[in-house]
């Protein structure tokens, strides 16, 4: 499986198709490129701190997304960055690499909220305000139409509190195929993808929703491109 180059736009089905290809041929596991994708994120992140207090809130979601958020929230403690973390609860338990790294964390000693309804919207604003920088890992490239009202009320709450936005692969809300923001949909500053870029941040409300886009190189095979 090949694409043209490392420059290549792609769909976020293609993109899965190039992950599984790397397992299947290379046995690059899925724990490999979500540690990739956190800790390129992290770097872009902690170099936007230069000068800055070294504070920012991670809000995850529950899938891959999440799982990302929390490699990348590790990466920034790591660097003596103070991280407070927030999840959105779920009515299943966590499960895969996005709980493999929520452990890891546990084990660090890191205390991770979780927000499960209106009760915990005040403990997220007032973090947010004294906040740097926001990571945004709730939705990854698998989201497509609505979020559910709570889950918006969430982003709201991020697009209203006036600071820095990262979004990780694409911003929470937005189609990654489309481009289109079906309700709320989180407004970045800069969105960290990952591997390659995807069709939906740069097609209708896109470019609005990423602000400026930056690739992430997660260490996918030389093999995988054709120039």
């Amino acid at each position: 499986m090949f694409i043209k180059n490392k420059t290549a736009i792609i769909t976020p089905q293609k993109m899965q198709q190039l992950e599984m290809f790397a397992q299947k041929k290379y046995g690059i596991l899925p724990l490999i490129l979500m540690e990739n994708a956190g800790r390129f994120a992290a770097e872009i992140i902690f170099k936007s701190l230069s000068g800055k207090k070294k504070n920012v809130v991670c809000v995850c979601g529950r899938g891959n997304n999440g799982g990302d958020g929390l490699v990348c929230s590790r990466h920034l403690i790591n660097q003596g960055v103070k991280v407070r973390i927030f999840m959105l609860a779920g009515s299943k338990p966590l499960k895969g690499d996005a709980k493999i790294n929520e452990n890891i964390l546990k084990k660090m000693g890191c205390r991770i909220g979780i927000i499960s309804g209106p009760k915990d919207i005040p403990a997220l604003k007032q973090s947010l305000g004294k906040c740097s920088v926001i990571i945004d890992a709730i939705f990854g490239v698998g989201f497509k139409g609505q979020m559910r009202k709570e889950q918006g009320r969430i982003v709201e709450v991020i697009n209203q509190c006036s600071k820095p936005v990262v979004s990780l692969d694409v911003p929470s809300g937005l189609d990654a195929l489309s481009g289109k923001a079906g309700g709320a949909c989180v407004k970045a500053k800069t969105t960290v993808t990952f591997g390659f870029s995807k069709t939906g941040l740069i097609m209708n409300d896109g470019p609005f929703y990423a602000g400026k886009v930056i690739v992430a190189d997660i260490s996918l095979p030389i093999n995988l491109y054709r120039c």
